[in-house]
């Protein structure tokens, strides 16, 4: 077959999967959510630009209505972390590869050229941009349909994938007590060339918490942060001790 007719036939294939998930029926703005500015630009007619930028406020809607509903006891940071989780340009490109979304895609010429089709970014433009088609179409109730399919093989993973790393959580610690960001220095750099080992101290509010070493600067900062949680963990559950001993001491006297 022509690039045209396998174009087509990679449409119509799409459509039919999409028809099974929202429902039978016309979805005006389906073409035009497959729509590649190159393509746009060489054929005068709409990318699919606007819809991707509509279909990305519906995605976070969507997303944040299913991790309610699914983490009736997490607070609003942790709902947060877990739709960044899911609502990120290569989790839902993941989908797109999985339907051979990129295979619909209207490229101009010089884009097919370039090898635009795989690109995270592009299939995740069009995965939103569909989103928004399908939303306008079919309302909020087949974009709901849309966007569980999308994220349902991550949404039971949310949790473990929200997972601050190290650094992030230190951060949110210390901000959490009105103390600035922490800060990370290079205490010391040594060994060969090929085998560096950084040593990093890292700061809270000027105060030196804990040193980490690694084969690179992140990994010696992510070390240091680990070692800094657990200063800051211990200081926590040593505190009530502490209140204890000066209560019975000024009790005593």
């Amino acid at each position: 077959m022509s690039d045209p007719e396998l174009l087509a036939a990679a449409t119509d294939g799409l459509r039919g999967y999409l028809e099974a998930i929202v429902g039978p029926g016309p979805i005006p703005r389906f073409e035009e959510a497959l729509t590649h500015p190159s393509f746009a630009n060489e054929a005068g007619v709409p990318d699919n630009q606007r819809l991707e930028f509509l279909g990305d406020a519906v995605l976070g809607l969507c997303v944040s209505e299913l991790l309610a509903a699914a983490h009736t006891d997490a607070d609003e940071g942790k709902l947060t972390r877990m739709r960044s989780a899911l609502v990120n340009a290569a989790a839902i490109a993941a989908w797109a590869r999985r339907v051979s979304l990129g295979d619909c895609v209207r490229f101009g010429r010089g884009a097919k050229l370039g090898g635009e089709r795989e690109q995270t970014n592009v299939l995740a433009d069009a995965a939103e941009a569909l989103v928004a088609a399908v939303y306008e179409a079919r309302g909020l109730s087949g974009a709901r349909s849309l966007v569980r399919d999308i994220v349902g093989a991550l949404l039971e993973k949310a949790e473990a994938l929200s997972v601050l790393d190290p650094k992030s959580a230190l951060q949110e610690r210390a901000q959490a007590g009105g103390k600035p960001a922490p800060t990370y220095r290079v205490l010391e750099l040594r060994g060969a060339a090929h085998a560096q080992v950084f040593e990093v101290e890292v700061l809270v509010a000027d105060r030196p918490l804990a040193r980490g070493e690694g084969r690179s600067k992140r990994l010696a900062e992510r070390a240091a942060a680990a070692a800094a949680i657990e200063v800051l963990e211990r200081e926590a559950s040593d505190a009530p001790q502490v209140e204890e001993e000066v209560e019975q001491t000024v009790g005593r006297e």
